[in-house]
């Protein structure tokens, strides 16, 4: 039995989708903005939204967390997975990212999360690997038939063309359920 024969007989699924760019036409954002607008029934999703916001990870600020900081642990902890969709920078996560996950290690609200890795470019390689290793590090549960790479590299395409775009479209729905599916599989261990 998949997530869409359940779906009208469990919880909404809430995810957290997290996009590692602040570029305003991000492709990340973009495919993260579409996969919202191809949500099956019983799962809720949310971009979350400021990243650029966070201050810079400071250990000695844990204790009187700015509220930025506390917002982005409310979310992480409101949702039961998070959807990670990031570009890569001289071989790596951009540095905005790995300060949000940052100010999440020291917390409960990741630990044991299932999480999606979308990628909106192929090349990207050296981030997603970067990306695999700090969220495994993290104690977070990558779920690889959810983790998906759909290649926007060079197209600019915005979300609503990413929707209508037959292929692409059926490539983020089937891992949208495959993440759902997931996350009903580990709720019930």
């Amino acid at each position: 039995m998949t997530f869409a024969d359940t779906a009208s007989k469990s919880r909404t699924i809430r995810i957290l989708a997290i996009s590692g760019s602040l570029r305003q036409a991000s492709s990340n954002t973009a495919l993260l903005q579409a996969a919202i607008s191809l949500l099956p029934e019983g799962v809720e999703m949310k971009l979350y939204g400021g990243l650029g916001d966070l201050p810079h990870f400071n250990p000695d600020l844990e204790l009187t967390e700015p509220p930025s900081v506390t917002g982005l642990r409310a979310q992480v902890k409101w949702s039961d997975g998070l959807v990670i969709s990031s570009p890569e920078y001289a071989h790596g996560v951009p540095g905005v990212l790995k300060n949000a996950l940052d100010w999440l290690v020291s917390g409960e609200e990741f630990v044991g999360k299932p999480i999606a890795l979308f990628n909106a470019s192929p090349r990207a390689i050296h981030a997603q690997a970067s990306l695999t290793e700090i969220v495994t590090t993290m104690a977070g549960r990558i779920v690889p038939e959810a983790s998906t790479t759909v290649s926007l590299l060079g197209k600019n395409l915005n979300a609503a063309e990413i929707i209508v775009d037959p292929e692409i479209s059926s490539e983020l729905k089937s891992a949208i359920s495959s993440f759902a599916n997931a996350i009903e599989q580990f709720q019930k261990q």
